[in-house]
């Protein structure tokens, strides 16, 4: 159990949120929700005892242990992979320690035996027999190579590292569970894991994601930070969505029908306040009109760019056929002898581990790279516009963002590119930052605009959900959606996945492919491991 007391948090004169009052409990899990800014990590933070609140306080459950995903790769680069997981559960992991010392002393006394019998009690009690195998379960299941599991961290990578971190913060089956993007860095496989895992676990569970699939999967309420407060939702993402919608439809609905009651009142009494026959009904209406008031609709913290893929040319029949096409890097073969009939209204997910793979196709498609050997047919009406994984040779220029995106529009005025950038979350003075300085959101969201304005009829799209928030993923879905063409694209958005393929191309490690025109969740079914 986990309660936020009359929580509030300021900084100077900017109010995150106040007055939280709420209860976390058992069984349940809270996804925290907010725009960018809005306190989501912030929140956690308050509730981990990490940093202090305003006013109010958290009250955590007697005898209760709070686990928190730590961000910080290097701080555990001493300690052995295996350790670090066991360092979740500090208790326990000091047990360990402190009862392995005394074994090691070579004085061994006989308050040492006592002091050990007693350590291997609590050693017990703790399941600490069974610790390093409950750690290895952890780490398998999020898709880490056993080799690596006696080594020091400091020799691992940072994808690596953010898999140890999660598996050290669900070790030991804490009581309450704090995660702040526990599914940054995981590919679709250990996601799913993850989901899976979350569903499963009993206790107490507050994460903070832009995954929709993921929060449609594990959440059972959301935690919604907006309009300065903390509000709580029954249900997951798709549920909250919903209602949050229909709230705010309704309180317009409202407000719209009071004010057309209010334009009706002030114009009886303008017409008949001065008429002695009428100046009772007037004098009622005026009271009538004192009593009506509009209900408080602040503006919202979210913003969502207006994301819509138009074409300037219908596309034919024939789009794209690769004939045996294999591709080579550093002398591994990526791509083996693929045979790719893409056709028109194909909206094809490249999945599988391989990245490097998926990226060279997407290379070939767009004709950065020939393959080592086959043959590529690109039908006449064809035109692609491309969003590559790396995308930063675009921005090393001293453009500011109105300048940068003209050099990619037919109409040059300054009034009509400020106008679509400001569509896409550029307005005002945003829209005339250098482009070199952009976030990684910011300059994925300009990509967006260029793609926009090149028209094109078949859509590249490596990874184009990375940095971004999730009303940016959310909006790319919907843009998506109604696109009259034909859209080839890899992503860990497992929802945009399963909202959007109707085919399924699966690079597998050694270089060959399933390829099955099916949504997702049946290829998963019939066809994945």
């Amino acid at each position: 159990m986990l309660i936020a007391n009359n929580i509030g948090l300021r900084y100077g004169k900017r109010v995150l949120f106040e007055n939280v009052n709420l209860k976390f409990e058992g069984n349940n899990c809270y996804g925290l929700i907010g725009a960018n800014g809005a306190g989501k990590s912030t929140f956690l933070k308050i509730l981990s005892g990490e940093i202090e609140s305003t006013n109010g306080e958290v009250i955590i459950g007697k005898g209760e242990r709070i686990s928190v995903l730590k961000q910080n790769h290097n701080a555990y680069d001493d300690l052995t992979v295996i350790e670090t997981v066991i360092q979740g559960d500090e208790e326990l992991f000091k047990i360990q320690k402190e009862k392995d010392e005394l074994y090691a002393k070579e004085n061994f006394t006989e308050k040492d035996g006592i002091r050990v019998g007693i350590l291997e009690d609590l050693f017990l009690k703790k399941n600490g027999w069974e610790a390093e195998a409950n750690a290895a379960v952890l780490l398998s299941g999020l898709g880490l190579d056993n080799i690596l599991y006696d080594k020091k961290m400091s020799e691992l990578k940072d994808t690596e590292k953010v898999k140890v971190l999660l598996a050290r913060a669900l070790f030991g089956d804490p009581d309450i569970l704090l995660l702040d993007e526990p599914t940054n860095g995981l590919d679709l496989k250990s996601k799913m894991w993850l989901e899976n895992f979350l569903a499963d676990f009993k206790n107490t569970v507050l994460v903070v994601s832009h995954d929709r699939h993921f929060l449609n999967t594990v959440c059972t309420h959301i935690v919604d930070i907006d309009y300065e407060k903390i509000t709580l939702f029954l249900g997951n993402y798709d549920f909250w969505y919903e209602s949050s919608e229909l709230i705010q439809k309704q309180m317009r609905d409202s407000n719209k029908r009071k004010e057309e009651k209010i334009e009706e009142l002030q114009a009886f009494i303008r017409r008949f306040s001065a008429n002695a026959s009428k100046s009772k009904q007037a004098t009622s209406r005026k009271k009538l009109l004192e009593k009506i008031t509009l209900d408080d609709i602040k503006p919202s913290s979210r913003k969502y760019p207006y994301i819509n893929f138009e074409t300037d040319k219908r596309l034919g029949k024939e789009v794209i056929s690769l004939e045996k096409i294999s591709v080579e890097l550093e002398g591994k073969e990526l791509i083996k002898n693929m045979n790719l009939h893409i056709k028109n209204g194909d909206v094809i997910a490249l999945v599988g581990e391989n990245e490097l793979a998926k990226t060279a196709l997407f290379k070939v498609l767009a004709g950065e790279i020939i393959p080592k050997s086959g043959q590529i047919k690109i039908g006449t009406t064809v035109k692609i516009s491309y969003f590559p994984k790396n995308h930063d040779e675009f921005f090393n220029t001293d453009e500011n963002l109105v300048e940068w995106l003209s050099n990619y529009s037919d109409d040059k005025d300054e009034s009509f590119v400020r106008g679509f950038l400001g569509r896409m979350l550029f307005s005002g003075e945003e829209s005339l930052k250098k482009v070199k300085v952009l976030s990684g959101g910011e300059k994925v969201r300009s990509m967006f605009s260029k793609m926009m304005l090149e028209k094109g009829n078949v859509l590249l799209l490596d990874e184009p959900t990375n940095h971004l928030d999730i009303e940016s993923i959310t909006a790319l879905n919907k843009g998506l959606e109604k696109f009259d063409g034909t859209i080839i694209f890899t992503t860990n958005d497992l929802e945009m996945i399963e909202t959007l393929a109707n085919r399924i191309v699966e690079i597998k490690s050694d270089g060959t492919y399933i390829d099955k025109e099916v949504p997702y969740s049946e290829y998963l079914e019939k066809y994945a491991k």
